[in-house]
């Protein structure tokens, strides 16, 4: 009978391609049947073919007792097929590798060639049941006259100790003694093994390091060589000692050895062993970064990757060693491969120092702006040269340049933010360098990392007082640059950069040189292409720009500003109207809010009336009429937004403030702030209702039973309160407007429903607060032109710490000051705490300072409603 062999089984397989599920599966009925033969032949070339087709992925778990027959075969070719069948298909589970064990005993005393082929299967299919069996038996064979049975004991004896961890004892005893072997191969097997075990628990091997030692001095085996290396990697830590005995070694051979491999090694050693600390680890330091220098600028990208690994090492010791070759590790941030480009990445992180900061994100920024010399065209001579000369393989590909993957570009924007705020701009010596590299990120990072450049605008304005000023500068170029407010949809636009540059020019606005020239580009129509948080913080912006500059115009009134100051209300007004029905909340808000303030600011100026121009009879006049020098000569409006905006400088808030909180007394956040709802009472059903009715419990309040008649008899009503009289209600309703008086979440409006023209300016009480400068007599501008000024700070203060909140008390922490204590801290103009003085007119002729007048509302007499006394209004007076 003819059977198909191995051979005949792949080229069956290649000559049915189309069909080769039929093909397998006819081929493995044929190998069923000759796997049962008694013919130990066959029934080997069947085992042999089940290995193959395991191989491509079909099961042969079936035949698993077969193979140990084929095994147990007497015949080395014989058995050597059931072993790797074996090797190949039995696992931890398999349930016939009990069997197996006196077959193993029965192998590992047999011929060389028996024991060399027992031993490799072993350590593939060891269990650990069969390494407690079989562990004695490997530990005697390290003792054979054969240095090739020895050394493959060896090696199956690792496999055993990881299974049976109680052979450890003996074996590594055992191993000790085979570093003296005579044969080389011995040794370095018993140095592999030994570098293994003690990746677990170094301490334990101290005592092999005279031995190892003696074998790395004496030993010209490059590969044991590496192996005796990094097992000294590991016992280093643990022994003080070995540093200063191992450094002269490595360092001959980090000098003489041509081997890559080995030369490698030997600096990570030095590295994770504490070579290179000390005086005499400076030399070597040296010698290891230039050795890793030149694997960076070889061709074989391997070599490349594992320099960056090893230097990211050497930097947190020798920063300055590593400085010397920036160029060359910048130059691989820009590398094809991924994988090098990150790990420059992380060694250029790790490089930094105040002086190294610029020159590294100069670099590293250079790599986001975009190639242009990919879309220029090119000339006649180059096509032509293009098309007569024909181009390589290597050339012919379009090489796209790594940074242009979106991925890698968002890693390079967070990367030269997080270097530069890193410890709170610990290396940062020049914020006004920092904020335009802030800006130039905006512009040329075309991924969306607005917000996080968002973040680190306002946080370094806010800790940086000395660079304010250049940042509303800049904050002014930008908002007046239409490029990103055009493109404000598109992604990557940097959009949220906008939201930065107006909060700053708006809470910052004293450091405006022109404050009413940024208005018109805050409220211009394009706006509305912004996320409704960047358009409210505009609206914000608009009313502290104009606030200040209305009030530095109240300053320096000339009767001349009031057709300028009047079109720029108008402007405002007009594009504040239509965000007023904006979906946003916010910005609806803020829209609403603005409106109103300034359509009292617009009814106030049209009211205004320019006052003459004085002549000299106007101090003999004012002595008969002093009220005429009591009025102020310019619209009093002009100081309504300021006081609003500027009482208290925003100051920034430390790291841990909010877990700093203190908690409330009497807070109890298991307590319900709405009670939930009664559950339903069970004798509210209507049949019960009625038993109750028919003994006389249902009646009404007033004595009354309340029944219908219906189809079925008397239908009982639910019960009832008292019905409330009118007089009841408005008492109630007075009692709820006393109780919501004072609340300041609650407008009260007491005036009678008719509705109020909207210029009927005389209806506002009008009061004037404690703590206003006197604008009787012309008010100097004390503003200093030199703050206006560009100049550049010879250094910078960062406020690290911050505010807490009132009460919090941290270890090791003062108790802040009360914010009552705080003092504003603007300068560039006094600044107003409300209101310039009211005229209120009266009767009688006053010459001095009037009493305090009362402001009292109007109030609709209503029936039953209690009458409020008229409160006054402490320490508030008007002057005529």
């Amino acid at each position: 009978m003819w059977e198909r062999t191995l051979q005949d089984l792949i080229r069956g397989l290649r000559a049915n391609k189309k069909d080769e599920s039929r093909f397998i599966a006819k081929a493995v009925d044929e190998i069923r049947k000759e796997i049962k033969s008694e013919d130990m032949e066959l029934k080997a070339g069947a085992v042999l073919k089940l290995t193959y087709l395991d191989m491509l992925g079909y099961d042969m778990s079936w035949a698993s007792f077969h193979v140990v027959e084929v095994m147990s075969s007497a015949r080395f070719h014989l058995k050597s097929v059931g072993y790797l069948a074996a090797v190949q298909s039995f696992d931890q589970e398999t349930d016939v590798l009990m069997l197996t064990t006196n077959l193993l005993k029965k192998d590992l005393t047999s011929t060389p060639a028996d024991i060399s082929i027992t031993l490799n299967g072993l350590s593939h299919i060891v269990t650990p049941d069969l390494a407690r069996d079989l562990a004695p038996e490997l530990i005697t064979m390290l003792t054979h006259s054969r240095a090739q049975i020895r050394k493959r004991a060896i090696l199956a004896l690792y496999k055993v100790m990881a299974q049976y961890p109680e052979a450890l004892g003996q074996g590594v005893a055992r191993l000790k003694e085979k570093l003296e072997d005579p044969d080389p191969g011995v040794v370095a097997s018993a140095v592999n093994v030994l570098c293994e075990l003690a990746r677990r628990n170094p301490e334990d091997y101290l005592t092999l390091a005279p031995q190892l030692f003696h074998l790395l001095t004496t030993s010209t085996n490059n590969w044991m060589l590496i192996k005796i290396i990094k097992l000294f990697g590991s016992l280093s830590p643990f022994e003080p000692r070995l540093v200063r005995k191992l450094q002269p070694p490595i360092t001959e051979l980090i000098s003489t050895t041509p081997a890559i491999s080995l030369l490698y090694e030997c600096v990570h050693t030095c590295i994770i062993g504490g070579m290179l600390q000390g005086p005499s680890g400076d030399s070597l330091a040296r010698m290891c970064v230039s050795k890793l220098a030149a694997f960076i600028q070889d061709v074989d990208q391997n070599l490349k990757y594992i320099a960056l690994l090893a230097l990211v090492k050497i930097v947190p010791t020798h920063p300055h060693l590593v400085a010397e070759y920036q160029d060359t590790i910048l130059a691989s941030v820009n590398d094809q491969d991924i994988s090098i480009r990150m790990r420059a990445l992380d060694l250029v992180s790790a490089m930094i120092t105040p002086d190294s900061l610029q020159s590294i994100v100069q670099q590293v920024l250079s790599h986001l702006v975009p190639d242009t010399s990919s879309s220029t065209l090119p000339t006649a001579a180059q096509s032509l040269i293009q098309h007569t000369v024909p181009a390589s393989p290597s050339t012919s590909k379009s090489h796209v340049s790594p940074s242009q993957s979106p991925a890698y570009r968002i890693v390079l924007s967070q990367r030269i933010l997080t270097i530069c705020s890193q410890s709170m701009y610990e290396n940062v010596t020049n914020f006004e360098w920092y904020l335009s590299v802030l800006v130039d990120l905006a512009h040329v990072a075309n991924v969306d990392i607005g917000s996080q450049i968002r973040d680190q605008l306002v946080d370094v304005v806010g800790r940086v007082k000395g660079v304010r000023r250049y940042a509303v500068k800049l904050m002014y170029t930008l908002l007046c640059d239409d490029a990103i407010l055009h493109n404000a949809r598109d992604e990557g636009s940097c959009s949220e950069v906008l939201w930065a540059a107006a909060w700053i020019c708006g809470e910052y606005c004293s450091e405006l040189s022109d404050p009413q020239k940024l208005l018109p580009y805050l409220l211009q129509s394009e706006i509305a292409n912004l996320s409704p948080e960047i358009i409210a913080v505009y609206i914000q912006a608009t009313s502290k720009i104009f606030g200040y500059w209305a009030a530095e115009v109240a300053q320096r009134w000339d009767n001349e500003d009031l057709p300028e100051v009047k079109s720029m209300v108008d402007l405002i007004i007009g594009r504040v109207r239509e965000f007023v029905s904006n979906t946003h909340v916010e910005v609806q808000e803020r829209a609403a809010n603005t409106l109103q303030l300034f359509t009292f600011i617009q009814a106030d100026l049209n009211a205004y009336r320019p006052k003459p121009v004085d002549n000299p009879f106007a101090e003999a006049s004012s002595s008969f009429d002093p009220m005429a020098s009591a009025e102020p000569r310019f619209p009093k409006s002009l100081y309504l937004l300021q006081p609003l905006h500027g009482t208290y400088e925003l100051n920034p808030v430390a790291l841990s403030a909010q877990a700093s909180v203190p908690i409330p007394d009497g807070l109890d956040l298991d307590s319900w702030f709405v009670p939930p709802p009664r559950e339903p009472d069970p004798e509210a059903d209507p049949e019960t209702r009625a038993r109750k009715a028919r003994k006389g419990k249902g009646k009404e309040v007033n004595g009354t039973k309340s029944k219908t008649n219906g189809s079925n008899g008397v239908v009982l009503k639910p019960l009832e309160d008292d019905a409330e009289t009118s007089e009841e209600r408005l008492q109630r309703l007075a009692e709820r407007r006393e109780r919501l008086r004072d609340d300041p979440y609650y407008i009260i409006d007491d005036r009678p429903s008719t509705p109020m023209r909207a210029d009927d300016l005389d209806s506002i009480p009008v009061v004037k607060l404690e703590g206003m400068p006197s604008l009787l007599s012309e008010v100097d501008n004390n503003r200093i032109p030199s703050l206006r000024e560009d100049y550049t700070p010879t250094s910078f203060v960062i406020d690290r710490d911050g505010e807490m909140p009132e009460g919090a008390v941290l270890p090791g922490l003062a108790t802040p000051a009360s914010r009552d204590s705080h003092t504003p801290t603007r300068t560039s103009t006094p600044m107003m705490s409300s209101f310039p003085q009211y005229e209120v007119l009266d009767d009688e002729a006053r010459t001095s300072t009037p009493e305090p007048i009362k402001v009292t509302r109007p109030k609709k007499k209503t029936p039953g409603k209690k009458l409020r006394t008229p409160k006054s209004l402490p320490e508030v007076s008007t002057s005529p």
